[in-house]
């Protein structure tokens, strides 16, 4: 089968997957077919703006492995005890009920790009006229010496947000005063860049609020500086006073390994050992991505900025974290803008409807301490070489605790209309 890769294939086949009796695409016949694979931030707004905005014009099925979606982003807030497990916790029946898209719920194994379907692991075919990969992130676990997916089970990296994000909940439960965390963060480039240091901020609220002042949090990171550093040291020096620490490169001269077993973390210059350790390892676009040969030497892939049209196949376009865009941050806020802009360039190919220039943004929140809330953001255009920042906003140090609060605010504000925009409201 062409374009194809086998080993991944096989790899794919065999996992868990819903069969249905009829073909998927059985009361597609005459339509132009949209398919989506992947249900996040980015492909599910693909898959409703496409629906909603084509109407009759076109028929959009959503291809997800998981029958429920749970977001990264506000995950750091579960672990700190402002957000329920359910209240991040999203389903597809809006999509499939108000918007007539056909939802999948099962594994895309492979993307057979000459014959234009999309292999299901239980052997079915989805054919498309136009194809939205939207497959978020796939761990590169031995980026980290001695890491693993079963070393994932004692050192969770939770940067998939469900059972991992429950795993680390639990470990972080259990941490008593005295005890030490330690988190070993990604190098770049990564899902959402704030995130570590929005995750260590709400791990110390987290003791803090049960009185454990004795807790340590050290971060290991191979990174000589951080998204929204000044913001986040000033937090940290002003709320948990000698409980957070970070090392980069210059301190620790380099992460060579991690010992699930003994919970050590060797670098360059020291051992550490902590009693919950948080390994973020290396990313790269989710496998799919791969196996159809839509990414490049770096791991992610390589899209038309003016409509995230892949540069290796005009009828498949890629979205979110496993897109090179050129100045965006991999985050939700980033994927559900690029997945407007597909959205649009889908339905411009398929119906003859008009294309308007493509404009993208995003904003990060990140919670600091209880209604301390900051923020980074931008407006993006294309240019001829990429998707580039034309404005830029951060929130600076020494504000006052009302504007804080109001940015927390606008922050929560915001989720419940993501998520709205997202899976339908």
């Amino acid at each position: 089968m062409p374009n194809i890769s086998r080993r991944a294939f096989g790899l794919m086949v065999g996992a868990g997957a819903s069969t249905l009796a009829m073909p998927y695409y059985a009361r597609a016949q005459g339509k132009p077919r949209a398919v989506v694979i992947g249900g996040g931030a980015g492909g599910a707004t693909a898959a409703r703006y496409m629906a909603k905005d084509a109407g009759e014009d076109l028929d959009v099925t959503l291809i997800e492995a998981n029958p429920q979606y749970t977001t990264c982003f506000f995950s750091n807030l579960y672990l700190g005890g402002y957000r329920d497990f359910n209240s991040i916790t999203h389903g597809y029946d809006r999509l499939a009920g108000n918007y007539g898209i056909t939802v999948v719920n099962g594994m895309a194994a492979a993307v057979d790009r000459d014959a234009k379907e999309v292999v299901m692991a239980d052997g079915s075919k989805v054919p498309f006229d136009r194809l939205i990969v939207a497959p978020g992130i796939d761990l590169i676990y031995d980026s980290v010496e001695g890491y693993s997916e079963a070393a994932a089970e004692v050192m969770p990296h939770a940067w998939k947000a469900g059972p991992q994000t429950q795993l680390l909940k639990a470990k972080l439960d259990a941490v008593e005063n005295g005890q030490q965390i330690i988190m070993v963060a990604p190098p770049n480039p990564y899902r959402c860049p704030p995130g570590p240091y929005e995750r260590v901020s709400m791990m110390a609220h987290f003791l803090k609020q049960k009185g454990f002042n004795d807790t340590k949090i050290i971060i290991i990171d191979p990174k000589p500086k951080f998204s929204k550093q000044a913001l986040f040291t000033e937090g940290w020096d002003k709320h948990y006073p000698g409980m957070i620490e970070w090392y980069g490169p210059d301190v620790h001269g380099g992460i060579t390994s991690v010992n699930a077993d003994t919970g050590a973390v060797e670098t360059d210059f020291d051992t550490f050992t902590g009693d919950l350790v948080n390994v973020i390892p290396a990313q790269k676009a989710g496998m799919i991505a791969a196996s159809t040969g839509l990414t490049n030497d770096s791991g992610f892939c390589p899209i038309d900025p003016a409509s995230m049209r892949s540069s290796a196949d005009d009828n498949i376009f890629v979205i979110g974290d496993a897109s090179i865009a050129g100045d965006m941050p991999k985050s939700g806020f980033s994927a559900n803008s690029q997945a407007k802009v597909a959205a649009m360039a889908v339905r411009g190919d398929l119906t003859g409807s008009k294309v308007f220039p493509a404009k993208y943004s995003n904003t990060c929140w990140s919670l600091i301490e209880t209604n301390d809330g900051v923020k980074v953001g931008a407006q993006y255009a294309p240019s001829d070489e990429k998707i580039a920042s034309t404005s830029s906003f951060i929130s600076q140090t020494g504000e006052d605790a009302a504007l804080r609060q109001a940015t927390y605010e606008e922050s929560v504000g915001w989720y419940n209309g993501i998520t709205a925009d997202i899976f339908g409201s």
